[in-house]
């Protein structure tokens, strides 16, 4: 039986060596919050084990953002400092690869104006869209992990004193920790959902048709579109794994082919408040409807934020039946939660996804139906009851999920 610091050890050694697979010489950033100093030294440590030229990290501190959303002036949030987003593109340009451990608390911003946090939002992506797309195209490598906070384990773990413990131990059964060797379990699991990739982009479905009791909904496939999983390559054909954990393999949905309703079937964390229960209606791909029972201002403030964020980026397949899907445990975090539920993601598309796409432009990515927003957020419809089929060309229908599992 592993110890806890054998297992954050291992945890430490997967983020750096799996998930963003850090070369000799490169530059690393690594981000967390304060909370997550214990893993964030462990990580810093580790990266220069396997040969990091050098480690720049920063921290992050949920109650000093509550404090700037709850004191600061409203035209604060509408300002950036350069200095900022030249670091973040400086590091790009140096080919540093990027950390992120998140464990933000949920509810951290719950009660704040909405526009003020659209408004935040909207100024940093605008001012970070060299860093975004480094990332997004996969020129520089990038893995996000999680750790627990005191907030967010409660939430999870409502009044349990052992809360802390029980999320490490969700997060570690989830990441494989627990596996005599992670390392090569991960690389196992990478060459099972590259199967499925495999499957799929043979097929190459020009629309998917979901249905359950509470969503019905066709989703348009470009003919160019690429299936993708688990593992990518940057740039230099190095691999790395974006998110650790991930179940999940994905695509673009044609931009303007979408149409129907798609209901959520997991809570969606959006910047510090939870939205619960909500309907979207799309027609020829375009956002016409929002109802949610909790945080609908907050939704229709992330779709209203920006021409794009009204119209679908990804479509992502994971079955009901998976790891995270059996702990039962709703995690309140996109990471987690995605990674047990099929989703889709309100937003901007990755270029990765269609064929060429990684050297394309964004009118080159717009002519193939990439969509293109300063946001990108998943949200989660999947369930037991879900089937989908894939719609060829030809109108041919086969299955692709029933029950809410893959049907090959």
């Amino acid at each position: 039986m592993k110890t806890f610091e054998e297992k954050l050890q291992a945890y430490a050694e997967l983020t750096v060596r799996v998930g963003a697979n850090v070369q000799p010489g490169q530059v690393v950033y690594v981000k967390g919050d304060i909370e997550t100093a214990q893993l964030l030294r462990l990580i810093v440590k580790e990266a220069y084990k396997v040969g990091s030229s050098n480690v720049v990290w920063s921290y992050l501190d949920d109650v000093n953002t509550r404090t700037k959303y709850e004191m600061a002036p409203v035209e604060t949030f509408s300002k950036y400092y350069k200095w900022d987003s030249d670091k973040l593109g400086g590091l790009c340009d140096e080919g540093a690869v990027f950390i992120s451990i998140v464990s933000q608390n949920p509810d951290n911003l719950k009660g704040i104006d909405p526009k003020l946090i659209a408004t935040q939002q909207k100024t940093t992506e605008e001012n970070v869209k060299h860093w975004r797309n480094c990332l997004s195209t996969d020129k520089n490598s990038w893995t996000i992990v999680a750790a627990p906070s005191k907030p967010w384990a409660d939430k999870v773990f409502p009044n349990d004193e052992n809360s802390v413990e029980k999320l490490w131990e969700a997060i570690f059964a989830a990441t494989r920790i627990n596996e005599e060797n992670p390392v090569e379990a991960w690389k196992e699991h990478n060459a099972r959902l590259h199967e499925k990739v495999r499957h799929l982009n043979e097929k190459r479905y020009r629309k998917l048709h979901y249905r359950s009791a509470v969503t019905d909904l066709t989703v348009g496939l470009h003919p160019t579109h690429l299936w993708c999983g688990a593992g990518s390559k940057n740039q230099h054909g190095v691999d790395f794994m974006a998110n650790l954990p991930t179940e999940e393999v994905f695509t673009c949905p044609a931009r303007n082919e979408v149409n129907g309703v798609v209901s959520s079937t997991k809570p969606l964390v959006y910047l510090g408040n939870v939205i619960e229960n909500f309907k979207l209606t799309y027609e020829n791909g375009r956002c016409i409807d929002v109802q949610a029972e909790k945080g609908e201002d907050v939704l229709k403030s992330l779709i209203d934020s920006d021409e794009g964020a009204h119209y679908l980026g990804e479509v992502a397949l994971v079955p009901f039946d998976s790891p995270i899907s059996n702990t039962n445990v709703l995690f309140y975090l996109t990471l987690f939660d995605e990674n047990a539920s099929n989703h889709f993601a309100i937003g901007r598309g990755y270029p990765f996804t269609v064929e060429g796409g990684k050297e394309m432009n964004r009118e080159e990515l717009e002519a193939v139906q990439v969509n293109h927003s300063l946001s990108h957020v998943d949200f989660m419809i999947g369930s037991a009851d879900m089937d989908i089929d894939g719609i060829k060309e030809d109108g041919t229908v086969e299955p692709i999920f029933r029950n809410g599992n893959w049907a090959f």
